[in-house]
């Protein structure tokens, strides 16, 4: 059964994988937070990118409080 559940899982991954590089994820030069999550996120998703799921994150900056001079 453990075989059964980790053949599943890598082709599940292996889908994501494919349809990341459908969309040319693998192909740029700079990677930053927003591509790298979309990137991963797409792979996680797997076959369900092929229903209609088409998973974006946006990394906003987050102002860190700085000390006191």
């Amino acid at each position: 059964m453990k075989s059964l559940i980790t053949l599943l899982v890598v082709v599940w991954l292996l889908i994501g994988v494919v349809a990341a590089a459908q969309r040319d994820y693998f192909s740029r030069e700079k990677t930053n937070c927003a591509t790298f999550s979309t990137t991963a996120v797409t792979i996680i998703a797997g076959p369900l990118n092929y229903v209609g799921v088409n998973p974006k994150i946006n990394c906003k900056k987050v102002d860190v409080p700085q000390p006191s001079r």
